[in-house]
């Protein structure tokens, strides 16, 4: 996929992931180097008292990093988190409107790192996610 002449921010639309679906998120920028992301607090991502799930945050988190992997993996070549580590700041209200920023740390050929912002529509800082992602080499 890294040398893959198609638009970055298609291909990723083109996966149709569906836990990524069922989230509500929408990649809106996208390239080896950056993507961004937006997703609505819904009441089903909601707990008490109407804020965003702990663990729908780092999902969205972690979506955003394997997408940033995958669009620099080699053909055939695919991804799994290793790791996670999630420092919340603030909560996210319901209705909230928000917008992740995954940025690269290291691009190896066996380990890829990222680190998400995200943030309220706002700009208030909701969460910091750090994740390693596993390269998984085509099998032959």
């Amino acid at each position: 996929m890294a040398d893959d002449p198609v638009d970055p921010l298609a291909q990723l639309r083109a996966l149709k992931l569906p836990f990524t679906e069922l989230l509500g998120i929408e990649i809106v920028s996208a390239d080896k180097d950056r993507v961004v992301g937006e997703l609505i607090v819904r009441a089903e991502l909601c707990t008490a008292p109407k804020v965003m799930h702990g663990g729908a945050i780092m999902s969205f988190a972690d979506t955003l990093g394997a997408c940033g992997t995958i669009l620099n993996l080699s053909p055939g070549a695919s991804t799994t988190t290793l790791e996670s580590k999630t420092n919340f700041i603030a909560g996210a209200p319901l209705g909230a409107k928000l917008i992740g920023e995954a940025l690269p740390v290291h691009r190896g050929r066996r380990t890829q790192v990222w680190t998400t912002r995200i943030v309220t529509g706002e700009g208030r800082l909701v969460a910091i996610v750090t994740q390693t992602q596993m390269v998984l080499e085509t099998r032959t």
